[in-house]
């Protein structure tokens, strides 16, 4: 395979510039799909990502929880924290032994400090929101980065799953650099609200789960190598009957892939790629053959044709199934209160 050139792209309207791809680091720890990975193995490979151009790399205090952060802590020494933008995020509690959701200010600046301890960072370059508190308003929440970037603790902020009014309102107090939310081929669901919201505040947008979390890999085999410990198989479109029902839109992805002469997978990353310059997929993976496969998708070009192809293998009455869990709320659609009403209460 040739070598890929990684190019860079600005991320928002605010100064940060990253990878045309990134590289989603919460596989590597374990805790959500599956057991964690070797240490050195995961080392190794967020160093070749890093070689190869990929400098983009997020992680977030609940992976593991706290492990990933110190996978990439360590991985960043001998003078590669230098050449990386580092994303992470908060808004996970794990206090008592039950996760909730938190954006107070004391939470914020906690959460942010004990990820620079375990990051052993004076600084982090991306800090997102990870859910949104829906108890307290976001102007608040906001606030707190805002103090936490006059400090020099962060350098720009971003949300997550946050809905298009949460992001307006964010985005009045401190501007937000990027919002990171699940698109893929067959999660589209952000493309009628949220998407526009970005581009009009020139936001950056982040799609996690570009592959739609290993489906267009492998596709029916992604369930079927599952360990029991795998957060997917809570996932409404990796039950049987939807999934018997899906697997047809892998199989019609895979043939258009074999006519491009490429991977369904690079097909599947092309497609987000083309959205445009204004957003950076991060797939995730734990081998070094699927990172090189994954930048193969940059190289892989489409036409306005065979991108509306691909859109109607995957429309929104086709796929079956919700895009996540019933167990956990993604909040897509948050609101929280106003900042009148909650210094009255």
């Amino acid at each position: 395979m040739e070598a890929v050139r990684v190019g860079r792209i600005k991320l928002g309207s605010q100064g940060l510039e990253v990878s045309a791809q990134g590289l989603g680091c919460m596989s590597m720890s374990g805790g959500v799909y599956g057991p964690p990975k070797p240490e050195q193995d995961m080392i190794a490979l967020i160093r070749h990502a890093v070689h190869s151009g990929v400098i983009f790399l997020d992680t977030s205090d609940v992976y593991g929880p706290f492990t990933n952060e110190i996978l990439l802590g360590k991985a960043l020494k001998e003078g590669v924290r230098e050449r990386v933008e580092l994303a992470t995020k908060f808004g996970f509690s794990n206090a008592n032994g039950e996760r909730e959701i938190r954006g107070d200010p004391a939470y914020v600046r906690a959460a942010c400090e004990a990820s620079l301890k375990r990051l052993d960072l004076d600084c982090v370059d991306l800090y997102y929101q990870h859910r949104v508190d829906t108890r307290v308003p976001i102007e608040v929440t906001i606030g707190e980065l805002k103090k936490l970037v006059e400090e020099g603790k962060i350098k720009y902020i971003g949300l997550s799953e946050a809905s298009a009014s949460t992001i307006r309102r964010a985005h009045a107090v401190h501007p937000i650099t990027a919002v990171q939310l699940e698109w893929s081929l067959w999660s589209r669901d952000v493309e009628e609200e949220i998407i526009p919201t970005c581009r009009e505040l020139g936001i950056g947008i982040v799609a996690y789960s570009p592959l739609a979390r290993g489906f267009f890999s492998v596709g029916i085999k992604a369930v079927e190598n599952l360990s029991n410990d795998d957060y997917r198989k809570l996932l409404p479109r990796y039950q049987p009957e939807n999934m018997e029902h899906n697997k047809t839109i892998f199989e019609r992805v895979n043939e258009m892939a074999t006519r491009k002469g490429c991977t369904p997978s690079q097909l599947a990353l092309a497609w987000v790629h083309h959205q445009g310059n204004d957003v950076c997929p991060i797939p995730g993976t734990t081998k070094v053959d699927n990172f090189n496969q994954n930048i193969g998708a940059l190289s892989v070009k489409l036409t306005p044709e065979e991108m509306a192809e691909l859109e109607s293998f995957a429309s929104q009455d086709v796929v079956k199934g919700d895009r996540s869990s019933y167990e956990i709320p993604t909040w897509k659609n948050s609101e929280t209160p106003s900042l009148s009403s909650w210094k009255a209460a």
